[in-house]
């Protein structure tokens, strides 16, 4: 079979030709790219990547297949997929299909067989920006202006495109400890990781308020990672502040953190590139040890807001970039990370942080 041509254009002018993966058709996001060895299924199904085109910068991708298990959310939440070398076929005796029956499914677009080294030099530089991939048109003119019509990731609220409809529970409904979730855009094994530590989860729309999860009678509130711009999350942020005064335990991972953040009075900003990756080194300021963290992020909260801040701690910082990875919030039972402690893909360096939050109910119970 014949492979079809594809071509990627950044929004700077910058482009790209190559061959076509997944579905034949076009799309349009934000680029950014992970460094991360393997996990692309858990990376491609995290809702915190919506709207987004995902650069591999591991060669090749594909050659494991995929596995309905290693989903973190009910289907692919990428917009779009550039690689090196992409395998069709798979030599995994456990995966349930090719990867590229996946996109197809999917109707996801993706190119492969371009200098991704190139390319990710090239965004490092430049900073994240809206790209389009297209398999259906090699007219540069007509790409063009389909990607200056792409809305930038700055001031998109996308949380309430990606959470649940409704609530819904996970665990053991006998379980002692209770944990409303706040669903910004979910991934699955943090779930696991609660249920497995004993908890009931009941998962609620973003656009829930406190009163209403107040209702269930949880023990504890967490706050989930997700897609978008957390300056222009209002609502969730109000939340937040709602349950810091209620002073009931709260726990935040990456959107979360950055909503508890805002509603302590931090400020956050828009990255250069983000942090998207399996192996960013973390300093725990209250151990001094090193943590090896798994980060999907293109936004932060902002260090000098903190210094200005009596009413927060900070707790880790980026070993890289010196940039806020956790705070506490003091006089409360509340604490939160930038990164993501249940990893997958990724180390398991800082799972502790559930077991923390645990003994947080436990002891305010």
């Amino acid at each position: 079979m014949e492979k079809k041509t594809a071509i990627l254009m950044l929004q700077d002018g910058t482009t790209y030709k190559g061959t076509a993966i997944g579905a034949i058709g076009t799309t349009t996001g934000e680029i950014c790219f992970n460094t991360s060895m393997t996990g692309y299924q858990e990376i491609y199904t995290d809702p915190s990547y919506f709207g987004q085109i995902i650069v591999n910068t591991v060669s090749h991708i594909g050659n494991y297949g995929t596995v309905t298990d290693e989903n973190e959310s009910n289907k692919p939440q990428i917009n779009g997929l550039v690689v090196k070398s992409f395998s069709s076929v798979f030599s995994r005796s456990t995966a349930e299909g090719s990867l590229q029956d996946y996109l197809d499914s999917a109707n996801l677009v993706g190119i492969a067989d371009i200098d991704t080294r190139a390319l990710v030099r090239h965004i490092r530089q430049k900073g994240a920006m809206n790209a389009i991939i297209t398999s259906e048109t090699d007219d540069l003119k007509v790409i063009k202006k389909q990607l200056q019509a792409t809305p930038n990731m700055e001031g998109l609220e996308l949380s309430s495109v990606v959470t649940t409809k409704e609530p819904y529970t996970v665990g053991d409904p006998r379980a002692a400890v209770k944990v409303a979730v706040l669903d910004l855009g979910i991934k699955k094994s943090i779930l696991d990781n609660f249920t497995s530590r004993g908890m009931l989860c009941k998962v609620f729309p973003s656009n829930t308020t406190f009163e209403q999860m107040k209702q269930w009678k949880p023990d504890g509130y967490f706050l989930s990672n997700g897609p978008g711009d957390p300056s222009v999350m209002d609502y969730a942020v109000t939340t937040a502040k709602e349950i810091l005064e209620a002073d009931k335990p709260l726990f935040g991972i990456c959107l979360g953190h950055q909503i508890i953040s805002r509603a302590t009075g931090l400020e956050t900003y828009k990255m250069h590139h983000g942090h998207r990756g399996a192996n960013h080194p973390v300093k725990n300021l209250d151990s001094g040890r090193s943590e090896v963290t798994s980060q999907n992020h293109g936004f932060a909260v902002s260090m000098e807001s903190i210094e200005k801040n009596d009413s927060v701690e900070l707790t880790h910082t980026n070993l890289n970039d010196e940039t806020v990875e956790g705070i506490k919030v003091l006089g409360k039972k509340a604490f939160s990370v930038q990164y993501h402690p249940e990893a997958s893909p990724g180390p398991n360096d800082s799972r502790y942080l559930f077991t923390r939050f645990l003994e947080m109910i436990q002891e305010n119970n």
